[in-house]
């Protein structure tokens, strides 16, 4: 999957990437499959994944990715061009979770059925079924390895006796996900005990979701808001002990300011302990290296066969799994959903979860 990911990361460049068994792309037999952008690595496996999965069980696919600038509307013209051509299913990884409207309903309108895959697609009756992680469980899981970094609980999850106080800064994912909302609410219930009675503290101030957002869930915008806080905060010498972050890039970005201001190099050293999400290679390395704290593996294997499995119900006459009926409201239906569970990955946890099961190479993940 590995080797296939990286090919499709360099033809995806393009923003377009079609895959198929035979023949010309459109109509009878092939799946469109839209994807975000091709400058994460998760994304990339995503596609290849549903490619192999679909193409595996004889259909063609025509796999987009959206790209960062612009993605919004370069994803609505390509899924608009995937209805024109008449593809049978549509599987959707939103770049803007209310920005396919038009689409969706174009889609309904040629009984094209629509699995919302990861990323809600809202504000339509028009999405069939969605597929995605625990994502409530996700942000439980990231406030937990922050905790458990600081020493507040043990790696069971229970009050060790230290209450700090601990200084901390909190980010969260793009606005225009609506998972960001839903990692945010799980952290936050997990974290907002310890905030009232003052193990944490958050010199910001900046504890609600919109004002600790990052636009895209891009790296460099993270690192830009942390060296923002480090010189509005900390340049009195106040020390920063840990960092809510939700995705492995940002994590990345947040650990380089850090760095930059002169914290570390490593968690032995004194940098703050930073969470992520997604398991990402790079960052897998950095957590064995003992400089990221933690990540939430996500296994996009399981999720990409549970979105095969979906499409192929549709298309042979059936409907999909379920196991939640009630949650996921995207402000015009609550859409039927099959949740996926996640785990949280600490150093030691590397070989056994991520090597192991062949997710990641220890080539991949060696430490320096």
């Amino acid at each position: 999957m590995r080797r296939v990911a990286a090919t499709a990361a360099v033809l995806a460049s393009a923003g377009v990437l079609t895959l198929s068994g035979c023949g010309a792309l459109g109509g009878e037999d092939t799946i469109g499959v839209a994807m975000p952008t091709e400058t994460s690595e998760r994304w990339i496996a995503d596609g290849a994944a549903l490619s192999d999965g679909l193409q595996e069980a004889g259909y063609e696919v025509d796999l987009r990715y959206a790209g960062d600038e612009g993605g919004g509307y370069r994803q609505a013209d390509q899924v608009q061009e995937m209805i024109d051509d008449g593809v049978e299913l549509l599987i959707v990884a939103a770049v803007d979770g209310a920005g396919l409207g038009e689409q969706l309903a174009a889609a309904a309108e040629a009984g094209i059925p629509v699995i919302a895959y990861d990323r809600l697609l809202l504000e339509s009756e028009h999405v069939d079924h969605y597929v995605t992680f625990d994502n409530y469980a996700v942000g439980v899981a990231q406030a937990t390895a922050l905790l458990q970094g600081l020493g507040v609980v043990d790696e069971q999850g229970e009050l060790t006796g230290d209450t700090g106080p601990y200084d901390v800064e909190l980010f969260a994912g793009s606005p225009d996900d609506n998972n960001t909302f839903i990692f945010w609410q799980g952290a936050m219930d997990t974290l907002q005990p310890y905030l009232d009675d003052g193990t944490l503290r958050v010199p910001s101030s900046l504890t609600d979701v919109g004002a600790a957002s990052t636009q895209q869930w891009l790296a460099e915008n993270a690192r830009e808001r942390m060296a923002v806080l480090l010189q509005s905060h900390y340049d009195d010498g106040s020390e920063l002990d840990g960092v809510l972050s939700p995705y492995d890039g940002m994590s990345r970005g947040i650990i380089e300011a850090l760095q930059l201001w002169g914290l570390g190099p490593s968690l032995a050293d004194g940098l703050p302990v930073v969470t992520g999400q997604d398991a990402e290679a790079d960052s897998v390395a950095l957590i064995r290296d003992g400089v990221q704290q933690s990540t939430v593996f996500k296994d996009t294997r399981v999720l990409a066969d549970s979105a095969v499995d979906a499409a192929l119900a549709y298309l042979e006459g059936g409907q999909p799994e379920v196991d939640d009926t009630t949650t996921y409201d995207n402000g015009a239906k609550v859409v039927p959903t099959l949740t996926i569970d996640v785990e949280v990955v600490l150093r030691d946890d590397i070989d056994e979860v991520l090597v192991d099961s062949g997710y990641l190479t220890a080539a991949e993940i060696a430490a320096d």
